[in-house]
């Protein structure tokens, strides 16, 4: 029985409150700092390295890590893992109870299937690039975990969650000692170079005149984005975000047991499927969501109860909580022998993605270039919020169609992009194999990609 007094009762709500403090204190420290102001890092992002480098310094000065502490119930370490993991899904669960307001034209259907096969292409350059600097550098150091360049892709393609979920499965399945902290330094390196990458990017473009940037510093919300007709109202005798909440809750329940019941018929498999706890996640919220649309539809349920701006809030404090707690829980001393092939692959990311994705925007998207290149790059050396923050600062009303590329390009991309982290999983067993099968499933979604320029026709030049 816990005393209120114990630190096992306090821990982790100190731990949320640390987190939460340093990203408003990372935003204050935007707002008073012109370089980092015109950085445009996420506060999210700049708030973890601040309690990463506050963390290494304890470490230093006392010899014991700052988050296993009994000011955090002695587990703090543990405690940003488990954050960082659920948040995920519960984000991307937030972001699938969204309800649709504009239905996509059929001229913009092939726009959307390009973004999301430019997607997964970006995945499997940033594998081919990963896994092949992992492999050379197992030659050169035989102790090195040879399939740790597949890492790349988690951490810049789809963030903190999967980086640390992949990670987590190499360190617990496959022995990779610090693939946690591995995969959760690729990704604060890939927040790193979305901010660099999309500043000089946009620094350029405004030298020679190509851009004007965004000039306006808030946008005020409308009465009608936030109360939606025949809504349920913002308080009755249950406050309007606890119906969201309730939502978002209970599909991630039914993922739980979603997950513990393909567990039990796949034991072997059971790493890889709690590890796709977002995916199973956006299915289980996808189907509730239709089940209330039809009953509405049916005239059972009378009124609307999902409301976009209300879980739009909670999906992004929800990333934002994800971020932070990711790189709070990098764990330096773990990955002191790794930091230069850590470094190489970064640059190489970097490097790779801006390279790809700005070829792919200049031939396939010439009508908005420059707004689908900087959402890209953006989204797939971070996250979707780090690709919205590029795409404001040169189309803050959002009128180019980029920013709906990016919403609707989730469908294909998880199409095309599922046996990528189906066969992650399995990569350590036979890296070159991997290598290979991720070079051939390259070329064969970049010809797919430009198949009208590959495959010409009378009638389509």
């Amino acid at each position: 029985m816990n005393n209120f007094w114990d630190n096992d009762v306090w821990g982790f709500l100190l731990l949320i409150s640390v987190l939460l403090l340093a990203v408003i204190t990372a935003n204050t420290l935007k707002r008073m700092i012109k370089p980092l102001r015109n950085s445009l890092m996420p506060a999210s992002v700049l708030g973890g390295i601040i309690l990463l480098l506050i963390a290494f310094v304890y470490k230093l000065v006392f010899n014991a890590d700052m988050f296993d502490t009994d000011f955090f119930g002695g587990k703090g370490n543990a405690a940003l893992e488990i954050i960082t993991y659920h948040t995920l899904a519960l984000g991307f669960i937030a972001t699938a109870f969204k309800p649709s307001k504009n239905k996509v034209s059929k001229k913009r259907m092939t726009d959307i299937f390009n973004t999301g096969l430019t997607t997964v292409s970006t995945y499997l350059l940033q594998g081919v690039l990963g896994l092949g600097i992992s492999i050379i550098t197992a030659i050169i150091v035989p102790s090195f975990f040879p399939a740790s360049g597949l890492l790349l892709p988690f951490g810049y393609g789809q963030g903190t969650g999967q980086a640390l979920n992949y990670g987590g499965i190499y360190e617990n399945d496959f022995g990779f000692i610090g693939g946690k902290s591995f995969g959760l330094s690729i990704a604060a390196l890939g927040f790193l170079s979305a901010s660099i990458g999309g500043v000089i990017y946009l620094n350029v473009m405004k030298y020679k005149g190509l851009i004007v940037g965004n000039s306006a510093t808030s946008v005020a919300i409308r009465s009608e984005e936030i109360q939606g007709i025949n809504e349920i109202p913002m308080q009755e005798s249950m406050d309007k975000i606890t119906v969201q909440f309730a939502f978002v809750t209970s599909a991630y329940m039914l993922t739980f047991l979603s997950m513990k019941f393909l567990g039990s018929l796949l034991p072997g498999m059971r790493s890889v499927i709690y590890g796709f706890n977002f995916l199973l996640g956006v299915i289980m919220a996808t189907i509730m969501k239709s089940i209330v649309i039809k009953l509405t539809d049916k005239g059972i349920i009378h009124r609307t109860y999902l409301n976009d701006f209300l879980m739009t809030r909670i999906s992004n404090f929800l990333f934002d909580l994800m971020v932070v707690a990711g790189i709070a829980a990098i764990r330096l001393d773990v990955i002191k022998s790794y930091w230069i092939v850590l470094i190489i692959m970064g640059t190489v990311g970097l490097t790779a993605t801006f390279v790809y994705n700005h070829f792919v925007a200049d031939r396939l998207f010439p009508e908005y270039k420059r707004e689908q290149f900087l959402m890209m790059y953006g989204m797939l050396t971070g996250t979707a919020s780090t690709g919205i923050i590029l795409l404001r600062e040169v189309d803050y009303k959002f009128s180019t169609p980029a920013s709906d590329n990016m919403v609707y390009q989730n469908f294909p991309a998880i199409v095309f992009g599922f046996p990528l982290m189906f066969v992650a999983s399995f990569a350590p067993n036979n890296p070159p194999l991997t290598l290979l099968a991720l070079f051939i499933a390259f070329i064969i979604m970049n010809i797919l990609l430009f198949r009208k320029k590959i495959f010409r026709t009378k009638s389509g030049t």
